[in-house]
């Protein structure tokens, strides 16, 4: 069955969604946070297909959430680094480990954001930086509106 396309849609996690809404896509880069970058490390973390893991890199790569980065010349290998673009996607992931440990945690383990200096847990919230204010709370929306460079 052919997945539908997000591409089109004018609704932005849509179309975040077409570039790592596929869930091995998300825990590729969940691992390559965790300093990941190699093919056989991505397989091994995961144990996934190596047809369906080269296909998922590949995807990435062309989504610019990835880059190739040679590191053997014979054979030829690559490892896979994340770019900015994919940097970006840190706060998505801190997110849903939230969410998941909420909901969902693990049966054997914690799973925690920690400050690095103090070793305190910490919950990740999205906040409107000139207030301080979580955005998720009272007094703010999302609302779409035409760009100024389509409303000529």
């Amino acid at each position: 069955m052919q997945r539908k396309s997000f591409s089109t849609m004018q609704c932005p996690i849509a179309r975040g969604l077409e570039h790592v809404g596929e869930w091995w896509s998300i825990l590729i880069l969940r691992d390559a946070f965790r300093g990941l970058s190699r093919f056989d490390e991505f397989s091994d973390s995961l144990g996934i297909a190596p047809n369906m893991l080269a296909r998922r890199l590949a995807a990435l790569v062309e989504a610019g959430l990835l880059k190739r980065e040679r590191y053997n010349d014979r054979p030829p290998r690559d490892a896979y680094v994340l770019t900015e673009r994919g940097r970006d996607f840190r706060p998505v992931l801190l997110a849903m480990l939230a969410f998941g440990n909420k909901h969902f945690p693990p049966d054997d383990r914690d799973v925690r954001i920690v400050n690095a200096a103090t070793g305190e847990t910490v919950e990740p919230l999205l906040v409107d930086p000139a207030t301080g204010r979580r955005v998720d709370g009272p007094g703010y929306r999302v609302v779409s509106t035409l760009r100024q460079d389509q409303a000529a």
